[in-house]
């Protein structure tokens, strides 16, 4: 009864597929979009977990498909979660990096553009952080989990800056 036979195999095969091309799918549309859920977003991602669903288990509707289906999702959830822990090219891939999108006051419109941020967005986001004027800003950085941190020029040492500074900007400025 609870061998692995094939049309259990084949659950394994596909819910992996699945996983496989929403994390890419989820990856490829952005910081932003993952951060800040909209109720359009969370309907698409109801929507998406509806239609995969079928692809993942096939005609097999028993509770032994599902759930094998979720052990395998949860399972490969926790391998990449270990993976990516230890590796750092593995974090960037899965996760990305921080992205510079203001440096003393000045923002870099290429890098709003990559992250498909818009002006307004980012103005928002400095009021919210209760900066009134770009000249405020040493430093805003959208930052992996979506949101986007703040340094005033207030808030930045003036005289020395530790190196890790240093390449924190020379990564996020790529």
């Amino acid at each position: 009864m609870w061998n692995l036979t094939e049309p259990y195999l084949e659950i394994v095969i596909r819910t992996a597929v699945v996983y496989a091309v929403i994390l890419v799918g989820i990856r490829l549309t952005g910081k932003r979009e993952v951060g800040q859920m909209t109720p359009f977003d969370l309907a698409l991602l109801l929507l998406i977990s509806n239609a995969v669903q079928n692809a993942m288990t096939g005609s097999d509707t028993s509770v032994i498909g599902g759930v094998l289906a979720a052990v395998t999702l949860l399972l490969l959830n926790a391998i990449i979660s270990r993976v990516v822990w230890k590796n750092r090219k593995a974090r960037k891939f899965v996760e990305g990096s921080p992205t510079l999108l203001v440096r003393k006051g000045q923002i870099i419109p290429e890098h709003l553009a990559k992250e498909h941020i818009n002006v307004e967005s980012l103005h928002q986001a400095l009021r919210e952080h209760g900066v009134s004027s770009l000249s405020e800003v040493s430093l805003a950085v959208l930052e992996i989990d979506g949101s986007i941190s703040v340094l005033k020029n207030d808030e930045m040492p003036t005289s020395t800056r530790p190196h890790h500074h240093m390449k924190f900007l020379s990564r996020t400025n790529s």
